[in-house]
């Protein structure tokens, strides 16, 4: 998910958000309803509502409360994210801090582990939406302006209405909010058994670590090479999986503060919670990693990991990970950028793509393997570019199966945990293999995207390419009916086969162009949104089923109806 982190429930305590007086209602009569007092200090004429119905700009809701479950006394808060998937056991759940791999914990099925639960009263109410109305999105972390799409039945929003029953604000709450997803508060590295801060060059020294919270070497605003060095991480417990997120706490190797180290020769392995073993931390900050072992056991535990807008640059690398949450190219809060040149990356755990981006990432002439999570994952307004890459994923559940979200291979997705920037996400490859051993090839949710493709042989495990739709929000990924997709798609001199379902939620725009020769059929089942599809003179579309787009740009004689039919904005066109 996003992918975030599971933590033990501690109490539960019941808390009313705001003092409330509203009126207006869904009766001939005006009804005036109360929330219970926090405080003097918390009054406000907001009211907390769940939507029963949306009929234009008239919103109909319960009023009701919030029942919050707090995190456990640890402060560990949910286990950092990565891919969807993840463990149960609290060191990291299934997935990553948002800025940093999968989304990270989200709880298995339902609310996270610290969010809140909706209670109705009883009464409800209807008001109204303006072009004035005030809406925000609320994230894990922060928040965003939204738009009345934003608003869909089964909202929980926090409302501002004035006398004449208008909304003057509205706040989209994220039920998952408040876990304790932001480590402890401020930027947290830990300690260092080795720390270098002066310019050197190092060649063949061992650094070894078994304290809780500390790196084996930590290079710390220096300018420094390091040659044929060995990195043991071997012990020492985390204190706050979501600062071994962010910051580099437990990790092997930490570079912060403006550091440049050059590595060659470097053998690195930890077998620790949150032992990434390699990380690079903050602006300015840069690490240049060349012909390297590195092996990680633990949950959360990355490759390479990459935040706060660090540099990793790899050339040849052989990285494996073991654990859950354990990408073995990693970001996460704050970004990035990451260069890969050749290499292999092998994932084993689950919620750990062999790529987690929340950064800028390009990667080529590698292999990238993931044997129980997706090949890629994809968070908010950041991007993957392959060349000449070789990608398998091999999803096996979410959640351990607690989760009934969709298998694929490559997932392009906005969290809402406020760790990666809303915007339009950047997914291309040119040239290589992209392998789904289970599921779809591409899911897209709660995001918009653009996806380019040139030259690259497809292996699917299913009769779905391409699946844009919305989702639960169980995992706080949006709000459910108005958190789906819209894709732009561009298949340059590609073949590739597999349907295109788009719900109603969603949209594509699909352009196959310079002898793209595709073989499927696009929401054969009639229902679906807006896609639009250019094919230019020298590429060709297959159907393999009924096929219902919005528009079309382009010669049927280049589709080869195959015994099926194809609609244009309802009327059948082959």
């Amino acid at each position: 998910m996003k992918w975030k982190k599971l933590v033990t429930l501690g109490c539960i305590v019941v808390m009313t958000v705001s003092s409330v007086t509203a009126c207006g209602s869904n009766t001939t009569e005006n009804q005036t309803v109360e929330a219970t007092e926090q405080s003097e200090e918390n009054q406000s004429d907001s009211v907390i509502v769940q939507v029963t119905a949306v009929e234009g700009d008239q919103i109909t809701a319960d009023v009701g409360t919030l029942t919050t479950a707090s995190a456990d006394a640890s402060g560990n808060g949910a286990p950092g994210g990565e891919a969807p998937g993840g463990d149960d056991s609290g060191n990291g759940a299934p997935g990553e801090a948002p800025s940093g791999e999968a989304p990270s914990g989200d709880a298995p099925g339902g609310q996270m582990p610290g969010g809140s639960s909706f209670e109705a009263s009883g009464e409800s109410i209807t008001f109204t939406l303006t072009d004035d109305t005030a809406i925000t999105l609320e994230y894990l972390q922060g928040s965003d302006e939204g738009t009345a799409d934003d608003i869909a039945v089964g909202s929980v929003l926090e409302v501002v209405l004035d006398e004449d029953n208008q909304a003057v604000s509205v706040t989209v709450r994220n039920l998952n909010a408040g876990g304790g997803f932001g480590g402890s508060g401020e930027v947290t590295n830990g300690t260092s058994a080795n720390t270098i801060t002066e310019d050197t060059e190092v060649d063949s020294e061992t650094y070894t670590s078994t304290g809780d919270d500390e790196n084996a070497l930590r290079v710390d605003g220096a300018t420094v090479t390091l040659k044929d060095i060995t990195i043991e991480k071997t012990a020492g417990s985390s204190s706050n999986t979501e600062d071994g997120d962010f910051y580099g706490l437990n990790a092997g190797l930490l570079v912060l503060n403006g550091a440049t180290a050059t590595i060659t020769g470097a053998t690195v392995n930890t077998s620790v919670t949150n032992g990434n073993g390699v990380f690079s931390y903050g602006e300015g900050t840069v690490v240049n990693i060349s012909d390297s072992t590195i092996r990680t056991t633990e949950n959360n535990s990355g490759g390479i990991q990459t935040t706060g807008g660090g540099t990793m640059n790899t050339t040849n690398l052989d990285v494996e990970t073991q654990g859950n949450s354990a990408a073995a190219i990693r970001s996460d809060r704050g970004g990035g950028m990451v260069n890969v040149d050749g290499g292999s990356y092998v994932t084993n755990g689950t919620g750990s793509p062999a790529i987690y981006c929340t950064a800028d990432i390009s990667v080529s002439d590698a292999t990238l393997t993931a044997n129980a999570s997706e090949g890629v994952v994809v968070e908010g307004k950041n991007s993957v570019a392959l060349t000449d890459c070789d990608v398998t994923g091999n999803m096996s559940n979410t959640y351990n199966g607690d989760s009934d979200e969709n298998i694929h291979c490559i997932m392009i997705y906005q969290s809402m945990s406020g760790d990666a920037d809303v915007g339009e996400a950047t997914f291309s490859a040119e040239g290589g293999s992209i392998t789904a051993k289970t599921g779809d090839m591409f899911y897209i949710t709660n995001t918009d995207c653009e996806i380019t493709l040139k030259d690259v042989a497809f292996t699917l495990a299913n009769d779905v390419f391409l699946r844009v739709e919305g989702n639960s929000s169980s995992r706080g990924w949006g709000t459910e009916g108005a958190n789906g997709g819209d894709v732009t798609l561009t298949a340059d001199s590609q073949e590739f086969t597999g349907n295109i379902l788009v719900d109603e939620i969603s949209s594509m725009v699909l352009t196959m162009k310079n002898g793209t020769s595709y073989e499927g059929a696009i929401n054969p089942d009639g229902d679906g949104g807006t896609v639009d599809v250019t094919l230019d003179d020298n590429s060709t579309w297959t159907l393999t089923g009924d096929s219902y787009i919005t528009s079309f740009d382009g010669d049927t004689s280049n589709i080869t109806a195959n015994g099926y039919h194809l609609y244009v904005n309802g009327e059948q066109v082959l």
